[in-house]
């Protein structure tokens, strides 16, 4: 149930009804007629924009077709009030018995309130952490994989069918290196005194690996030149790695459906049927690039290469597939793995990348626009920085890691459920600030707890409920008589959860999971003012003495509050708390 898409129904209606009436032109469009909380809340419930959007095709005032439309609606036993504002601004006040039924709803729907049909199955594929195996992943995946995961929940709780899927870049010189540093914990492994040279990787997590090397090969490398071992260490410390990795997103609570392997495309003729699809399409030719706009670095010289036309399709620059010499560019094997998933039939893709690869978001749009005809949109999502801090300090490098903080490392100090949290309480492409003492604070100031103690403040009640002999199961509570939910403090709860449904579906739409955590803070907030209030204000404790029906009421809407803050958290991967510590 979405309160808003009723009363937006109900709008639709009332004008489709004046223009049988004569009162509005035929023909007219209300696709963009809107029903939203007004900006201030006293200036009443809902607001519509009806009669600003309408008034310049129907070649009328706003005000004339405010006015109109406030009588229709005004006669609906829901709205209580319609008020003409500003130049035509319709704002609208309900009835209580509509916010007390929202109660009833979810009691009944359970954490299924909210839930949308608005993806209606579309398949999406969302990708995302693919950090290269080299290692265990660091705070900056912390950030991809909680942003990526609990996006690709949100698509599913608002109707999509989604494939949450790792690109694993086993196919580039990184591996290679990988291998090479392995080789030397190998070498170590067997009493050997080893140095790492620069560009290699040093961290202690390569240590067990090395052992595990000498257990399975024993010394059958030794002395043997790279060529010898350097593809078969390769693909031992590549599946190390991952397993590893896996490891890591487990801690994280991330589970992926598809683990994509880069080396797959080589070799396969994977890359060059994807290239062969844009040249049939007069995609690709052999050209010269123009230098850097700007400088022209002293070592450039023109060469020819294969290019494809990417500013055809939105970027500023044509990109090069294949290099002079005939090997493939990087972007190559991202084009063959993305005409992958366009075979796959994903109605739509989503990437999520670091901040640091925001100059590939204009090509692979280019890239997948071309392969897909212009019909699969791809949305690419970039998550900016995280900045640790402890104890007004940034906090360390991780020693086992050897020059980086690990997911591990954040895990083992918070738990996941803190982290998850705190990595959304920001919009993915703007800066964080992930202070270790700040978020175990028990404060408002750490949205986790507060929202959190919301939850476990509502099972407190019932625990209390029956320790006091009042029944409180959810049969009983669904029977009461919500009409005794009437003060505007335990109203103003209930209307914010009439939001829920709403809030949902502009999330997904955007893509914006962050959304889900500010809306869980604000609930927690009417609450945690509801709750306090009954301390100065008997009448609105949850539990009344004597009076079992009106405790029956009010721990349903309690409920309700631990139902929706239930749902929420579960998208975002966040178990609730049904008591603090």
């Amino acid at each position: 149930m979405n309160l808003f898409s009723e009363i937006r129904s109900l709008v639709t209606e009332a004008l489709s009804q004046m223009q049988a009436e004569g009162l509005l032109p035929e023909g007219l469009s209300f696709a963009n007629v809107a029903v939203e909380p007004p900006r201030d809340a006293a200036h009443g419930d809902m607001a519509t924009n009806a009669a600003m959007v309408l008034a310049k095709p129907a070649r009328m005032k706003p005000r004339d077709i405010a006015d109109a439309l406030a009588l229709r609606l005004a006669a609906d036993d829901r709205i209580t009030s319609a008020e003409v504002a500003g130049p035509g601004f319709l704002n609208l006040r309900l009835a209580p018995v509509v916010w007390q039924g929202i109660v009833g709803t979810i009691l009944a729907d359970g954490t299924s309130y909210g839930r949308s049909d608005m993806g209606q199955g579309r398949k999406v594929n969302v990708e995302y952490v693919s950090a290269n195996p080299t290692g265990p992943l660091h705070v900056g995946h912390t950030r991809g994989a909680v942003f990526g995961d609990a996006l690709a929940s949100l698509l599913d709780y608002a109707g999509h069918d989604v494939t949450r899927e790792y690109y694993i870049n086993d196919g580039g010189a990184q591996v290679d290196v990988l291998a090479r540093s392995v080789y030397l914990r190998y070498l170590e492994a067997h009493g050997e005194a080893v140095e790492f040279p620069d560009g290699t990787y040093p961290g202690e997590y390569l240590v067990e690996v090395g052992q595990k090397l000498k257990e399975l090969k024993g010394d059958a490398f030794i002395g043997q030149p790279e060529a010898v071992w350097l593809q078969e260490i390769r693909n031992f410390a590549t599946d190390a790695m991952m397993d590893l990795i896996r490891e890591d997103l487990a801690q994280l609570g991330v589970k992926m459906d598809v683990f994509f392997s880069e080396k797959s495309l080589y070799g396969t003729g994977r890359i060059e049927a994807a290239l062969e699809s844009l040249d049939s399409k007069g995609l690709i030719y052999e050209g010269v690039l123009e230098p850097p706009k700007g400088k022209k670095p002293e070592d450039w010289e023109p060469r020819e290469q294969t290019l494809f036309k990417s500013t055809e399709h939105g970027d500023d620059v044509d990109r090069p597939v294949k290099k002079s010499d005939g090997s493939w560019t990087y972007f190559a094997p991202d084009i063959a793995y993305h005409f992958d998933k366009v075979s796959r039939r994903f109605d739509e893709l989503i990437d999520v990348f670091g901040a640091d690869h925001g100059g590939y978001v204009k090509r692979m749009k280019a890239a997948v626009s071309a392969l897909s005809d212009g019909k699969v949109p791809l949305d690419i999502k970039l998550t900016q920085l995280v900045k640790l801090w402890k104890n007004g300090e940034p906090f360390k490098m991780s020693k086992r890691a050897g020059n980086f903080v690990t997911l591990r490392d954040v895990v083992d100090q918070v738990g996941p459920d803190v982290t998850r949290f705190v990595m959304l309480t920001r919009k993915n492409d703007a800066p964080l600030d992930f202070d270790f003492d700040k978020v175990l604070e028990q404060s408002r100031e750490n949205p986790v707890f507060y929202v959190q103690y919301a939850h476990a403040r509502v099972q407190s009640v019932l625990r209390r409920a029956v320790e006091a002999g009042i029944e409180a199961d959810l049969a009983t509570l669904a029977a009461a008589d919500l009409g005794l939910i009437n003060h505007e403090a335990e109203l103003a709860v209930a209307k914010k959860l009439a939001e829920w449904p709403r809030l949902v579906e502009i999330a997904a739409r955007t893509n914006e999971p962050h959304r889900i955590a500010f809306y869980l803070y604000e609930l927690a907030g009417d609450f945690h003012a509801l709750w306090n209030r009954g301390n100065e204000l008997p009448e609105l404790r949850f539990l009344q003495e004597g009076d079992p029906a009106t405790s029956h009421a009010k721990m349903a809407l309690a409920v309700a509050v631990s139902v929706v803050i239930s749902a929420g958290l579960g998208i975002l991967g966040v178990k609730p708390a049904n008591e603090m510590r």
